[in-house]
């Protein structure tokens, strides 16, 4: 889990079968090392028949491990090179933990699943860690919890009897991966999903009212800018007539007062650039949910909740929009 001044991690645990000591140890993975690769080369003094290397997977992705072990005598100067290939699960980072651990998140998805149990358990022991083999058995829920090693969030997977199944965390990114996972695995084309998570409704909501308001001061920037640019064409003309008339008084009068127009309309520009780029930042993180709501559903489903939430949005409606990416649907 973490510990000796590291941040939570996976291990790899290397051990020979007899007095053979591991020299050196090399580890490729793509995307779980700077430059691809690690290597461990104790002092001698620490030499012994077991390594453990910490593997830090920045995503939840099945990662391939490309191994080379160097094992001799203590004593010897010439080493074997062992090749292994072992495969991280997809969701290595999420270590078993005991129910009492952690509270249980408020966040959750609940479906149905039309499969059986040990189907069910096969896929756990394919994309997470555990210390022994899960099997399940007809009649049984099958209920496991885990705890997030780079998030720190508790994530709960229950399925009963009856099919029923819930993924509860307070990450809805983390249970469309795991949703998407588990409907890969069992090849189902459609999957409806209802959704409970508190803190997004509440994020989208937030976010929705902020671009309103944005939107809001962006149309009255551009009104405003509107007007100094006609005050700056006439400005312009008045100071050009005072010039050919040589009414140097004028003239001084009317550029003095196209500069003070010109530095308003720059600072205009200013901050409307800023609302524009916060505007477009807020609408962002808006689309961001919504993905993330489409990916807790497969097939038609997923469609359904993009096409449904780009109408609320098209049409400012909040509430639809939180109604369609909790339930699936309008």
């Amino acid at each position: 889990m973490g510990g000796n001044g590291k941040k939570a991690h996976v291990e790899l645990a290397l051990q020979t079968t007899n007095d053979t000591i591991l020299r050196c140890v090399m580890v490729f993975g793509e995307g779980v090392f700077e430059g691809e690769s690690h290597v461990v080369h104790p002092k001698l003094r620490e030499l012994s028949s077991e390594l453990r290397v910490p593997l830090f997977p920045p995503r939840d992705v099945p990662i391939d491990l490309h191994i080379k072990a160097l094992v001799g005598s203590r004593t010897g100067q010439h080493y074997h090179v062992f090749e292994l290939t072992r495969q991280l699960p997809r969701f290595a980072t999420y270590a078993p933990v005991d129910p009492l651990s952690a509270p249980e998140p408020h966040g959750k998805a609940t479906f149905l699943l039309h499969e059986r149990l040990p189907r069910i358990a096969m896929w756990l022991n394919q994309t997470f860690l555990f210390p022994a083999e899960i099997i399940a058995s007809p009649g049984q829920v099958l209920e496991k919890h885990f705890l997030g090693l780079r998030t720190s969030l508790p994530l709960i997977l229950r399925i009963g009897i009856d099919g029923k199944a819930e993924v509860l965390t307070d990450d809805m990114d983390i249970a469309g991966d795991v949703i998407q996972s588990l409907a890969s695995f069992l090849n189902l084309e459609d999957l409806q999903v209802h959704a409970d998570f508190p803190s997004e409704a509440q994020k989208i909501e937030t976010l929705l009212q902020k671009a309103d308001e944005l939107q809001a001061v962006r149309d009255r920037l551009s009104t405003d800018m509107a007007d100094n640019a006609g005050i700056i064409r006439t400005l312009v003309i008045r100071a050009e007539d005072a010039r050919i008339l040589r009414d140097w008084a004028s003239m001084k009068k009317w550029y003095l007062e196209l500069a003070g127009a010109n530095r308003e309309l720059v600072n205009a520009y200013t901050i409307r650039y800023t609302n524009s780029t916060e505007l477009s930042e807020t609408l962002k993180q808006v689309n961001q949910i919504v993905q993330r709501a489409a990916k807790l559903r497969v097939g038609k489903y997923k469609a359904l909740v993009v096409n449904g939430c780009r109408a609320a949005i098209r049409d400012s409606n909040t509430n639809l929009l939180v109604r369609v990416m909790m339930n699936g649907e309008a």
